[in-house]
Parts: C-alpha cells; sequence; structure tokens
C-alpha cells in the first residue's frame, strides 16, 4: 500500500524500535527514535544494494519518489545510482574545501608565466593584504557580491581607490578562473559595476624644473638612510627604468665590461628585452653595492631576506623621509623626470629618449624598432645625462651641446 503524508506525519519515533513502510518499487521509510529516512533497495550487476534518499520532512514524499523516479532511469541506462551518489557527495565537498585563497594561489601559479614578476609580486601583495584576509578563508563557492564589496570598500575607505578598483579586478578573474574550472557558475564581482568611487585620473608626480631637480640630487646624495635605498635613490635617476624593474635588477643581467644591464622581456611591461647603458656614475654606484649585495640573486634584496627583493615602497619612502610629498615625486617620477629634461632642456632625440624609456618606437615603415637599435647613441645619452645630473647637483650643469 502506497504512503500518505497523513500517514508519514503520524508515525510516532518510539526508542528501541526500528519500523519499516514500503511505499513500492524498492523504496520504503525506516523509523526509529532518531528520524524517519527515505531507502530504496535495488540491484546492480546481481549485487543488491541500498540508496539513501532522504530524511522525512525535509525530503518529502513527493521529493523521494521523484528520487526513485530518477534512480529507476539511471538503471534503466546500465549506470548505479549509489556510485553517482557517491561521486556528487565526493564533488560538493571538493567544492566546499576550494576557499577563494586556494582557488587564488592555483591561478597566480598558472598565469605567473604571463606577468612580469614585478606585477606577480604586487598582485600577490594585493590579495595577501585586502582580500585573502577577508574572503581567503570562504569557499569561493558561497561568495556572495556582497563579501568582494566589503572587503575592496576597507580600501576605499582608507583613500587608496585606485587600488581597490584593481584588487575587484584581480578578485574578478580569480572568480572566472574558477568558472573554467568548473568550481563555480558566474563572476559575481561582475555585480559591483559602479559600487566604488571612480578614481582621478592622473600621472605620476614628478619634479621636472632644473632647479628643482638639483635640490633633489642633493637630497638624494645626502640621504643617510639604509645603502640599499640610497643606492636605488642614485640610479632610479640615472637610469629612468620603471621602479619594478629596477628593484626586481639581478646581477646576473649586468655586464660590467660591456656596461650594459640586459633586463629579460619576462620583466618588462611591453613583454621585449630592454638594454640599458650604463654611464660611469652608475657603474661606480653599481660597483661599490656589489660587496654588499652581490652575494646573491638580487642587486637590491629585502632588508628581511636575499631570496626576495626589495619593498615597492622603499624608494618612495625614502622620498618622503626627504620631504618630497607623493604629491610632489614618486619613484616613477624619475622617468618624466629624465624624460622632460632630456628633451626641453639638453635637446637630445625623442626617439633616443623613446627607445630608453622602453616604449615602443615605430620607424617610418611602421615597424617596431628592435631592442639595440641606437645603442651608440643611447650609450652617449646615457653619459650626458648622467653628467647633467652631476653638473648641477655642483651647481656646474653641463649645457646643451
Amino acid at each position: 500500500m502506497a504512503l500518505t503524508d497523513t500517514f508519514i506525519k503520524a508515525l510516532k519515533l518510539t526508542k528501541g524500535t526500528t519500523d519499516k513502510y514500503t511505499d513500492g518499487e524498492g523504496m520504503y521509510l525506516l523509523v526509529n527514535s532518531a528520524g524517519k529516512y527515505w531507502r530504496m533497495d535495488y540491484r546492480f550487476l546481481d549485487r543488491r544494494k541500498t540508496l539513501a534518499l532522504g530524511v522525512y520532512p525535509h525530503t518529502s514524499l513527493a521529493k523521494a519518489r521523484q528520487k526513485r523516479a530518477d534512480a529507476k532511469v539511471q538503471l534503466a541506462e546500465g549506470i548505479d545510482p549509489g556510485a553517482v551518489k557517491r561521486l556528487e557527495k565526493l564533488r560538493r565537498s571538493e567544492i566546499a574545501n576550494q576557499t577563494f585563497e586556494s582557488v587564488a594561489r592555483t591561478w597566480l601559479k598558472k598565469t605567473k608565466a604571463s606577468r612580469a614578476e614585478s606585477t606577480q609580486e604586487k598582485i600577490t601583495g594585493w590579495l595577501e593584504g585586502n582580500a585573502f584576509p577577508y574572503i581567503g578563508r570562504l569557499p569561493i563557492s558561497a561568495i556572495k557580491p556582497r563579501d568582494v564589496l566589503l572587503a575592496v570598500q576597507r580600501m576605499e575607505a582608507r583613500g587608496a581607490v585606485e587600488s581597490a578598483h584593481r584588487v575587484r579586478q584581480v578578485c574578478g578573474q580569480v572568480f572566472r578562473f574558477a568558472v573554467a574550472s568548473g568550481l563555480i557558475e558566474r563572476d559575481v564581482t561582475a555585480d559591483l559595476k559602479g559600487a566604488l568611487a571612480t578614481p582621478k585620473k592622473g600621472n605620476y608626480a614628478a619634479i621636472t624644473e632644473p632647479e628643482q631637480v638639483a635640490g633633489l640630487m642633493r637630497s638624494i646624495y645626502g640621504y643617510d638612510g639604509h645603502p640599499y635605498a640610497a643606492a636605488a635613490l642614485k640610479l632610479a635617476a640615472l637610469l629612468f627604468v620603471r621602479p619594478g624593474e629596477l628593484r626586481w635588477a639581478e646581477w646576473t643581467e649586468f655586464d660590467f665590461d660591456t656596461a650594459l644591464w640586459r633586463i629579460p622581456g619576462s620583466k618588462m611591461k611591453m613583454k621585449v628585452d630592454h638594454i640599458v647603458p650604463l654611464s660611469t656614475q652608475a657603474l661606480t654606484i653599481l660597483q661599490e653595492l656589489e660587496p654588499m649585495t652581490g652575494h646573491g640573486k638580487f642587486v637590491f634584496p629585502s632588508i628581511r631576506t636575499n631570496e626576495r627583493c626589495m619593498s615597492e615602497n622603499t624608494v618612495n619612502a625614502a622620498l618622503r623621509s626627504m620631504g618630497y610629498t607623493k604629491e610632489v615625486m614618486t619613484g616613477h617620477g624619475f622617468r618624466a623626470m629624465a624624460r622632460t629634461i632630456l628633451d626641453e632642456v639638453l635637446g637630445e632625440r625623442v626617439d633616443l629618449i623613446e627607445h630608453q624609456l622602453a616604449h615602443a618606437v615605430i620607424d617610418p615603415n611602421g615597424r617596431a624598432y628592435n631592442r639595440t637599435a641606437h645603442l651608440p647613441a643611447r650609450k652617449q645619452m646615457m653619459q650626458r645625462w648622467a653628467n647633467y645630473l652631476d653638473g648641477i647637483r655642483n651647481e656646474t650643469p653641463e649645457r646643451p651641446r
């Protein structure tokens, strides 16, 4: 006789007994002191098996019957419904154990080759400092848009609006990786469009007036902070590479005999190898630094460990300690400083300046110049630049030729 909801509701849970009430087609209800359990007996490959269909009342009579019908379809197709259930349970368990942090670290590892080391470090730092503390331990499948928003709004509240947008974008990349991996259905950060304040557009602060550059150079050469930071400040002005390229410099990239620094494309924004001619002043700084850090990998290692390069905040912190606020000068500002003065004061060729800034330079035929283009002329320009900085620092600036 088929069961009814009224009958099932009326059944009492009796201590010490287990009663069985059948509903037909192998399905029945087991009742004991702990609860009411749906079960279904079936045969698969000539073996008797039992499938758990749920617990009443969470699994209603109608729902239990639907599960029985689904199991019957699987059996008709030669599929063991018990095995299917075990695999689904295992999958749910694996998904629950896939936290945002574990997925993010897998994504960082798998995509590492596509970005410069400095960028990899920066993205890792953003996640470790701003996302992992708040959503890192949550199963990625359980994270809602609001969870991500609360994390990035903490950054927005302290004024780091642009960084908040970047962290949201990075989180979106992690979620899209999880979608591709079959862990979730969609990127929840898509719902956060317009939820953060719009960052102000602007260039990196830079000193570009010769008189102020002279004062800056005197401050740099009078800086009495950590010797690594002092050397980095001097080379930032002389070489005007991007801050990340300077921080991640390795001793194996330098050739003192030819006075060249060859930066591999993996570290460059444009993903193309870059050659930086070294002036005599730059060589002297590196040669003085070599006894201190030459035994390790990085020219500018972290103060805490030789296994990592110096922090991205080191140069900016040194500038602040010398009285230059972020609105006046930044580590990235040395590039604009050199670009402006080389062009407007020293009258250097714009294409040579752009080459040295590692910008894309196109020849008259529309082709990009290769990395060795005009290298002799660039060597001469870099030496003139170093001489100019020495001159204004000593108040005897070299005039344009």
